[in-house]
């Protein structure tokens, strides 16, 4: 029995306007999902015809979110945010998370959030492994990055 995205997938495609270079964006915490959610979950939307951009290299703790990333998640008309138990954790996926909610207010870009071992209600309260994250990055980010918490955590609320 197919689904109805299935039918619809070759029309999405070729309706993005010419500045998306990509149908979808992942957003996703490499240690929770890589090898099993994420990998399934674009071998689904490969197959169905959908251009996703999933970035697959090793990235070092503290590092700024790169051009490149940026300019992937501004050129997506979708992005699919996998939220898992990790996923505040990573200042990468938080940075990354701020600016796709830059992206769906300026660009109208679809945003959908997909609830991977976590429950909405704890990432919406940033409760649990959410809430220790926090801690952690506010304790790093101390030292005059001011705002920059805050912003992560709007974008995740």
């Amino acid at each position: 029995m197919e689904t109805s995205w299935e039918n619809e997938a070759p029309s999405l495609s070729s309706s993005i306007p010419s500045n998306f270079k990509y149908d979808v964006f992942l957003s996703f915490s490499g240690l929770d999902t890589r090898n099993n959610f994420t990998s399934h979950l674009l071998a689904a939307l490969e197959q169905h015809g959908f251009h996703t951009f999933r970035d697959d290299t090793k990235l070092n703790r503290g590092e700024n979110i790169g051009y490149e990333l940026l300019k992937a998640i501004e050129e997506s008309r979708i992005s699919l945010v996998i939220l898992s138990r990790n996923y505040a954790a990573s200042r990468w996926c938080l940075d990354e998370l701020v600016k796709i909610m830059e992206c769906r207010e300026t660009l109208q870009q679809i945003v959908v959030p997909i609830f991977y071992n976590v429950e909405p209600s704890d990432v919406r309260a940033q409760k649990g492994s959410l809430e220790e994250a926090f801690a952690k990055h506010e304790e790093c980010l101390k030292e005059g990055l001011g705002g920059r918490v805050e912003k992560r955590r709007e974008a995740l609320t």
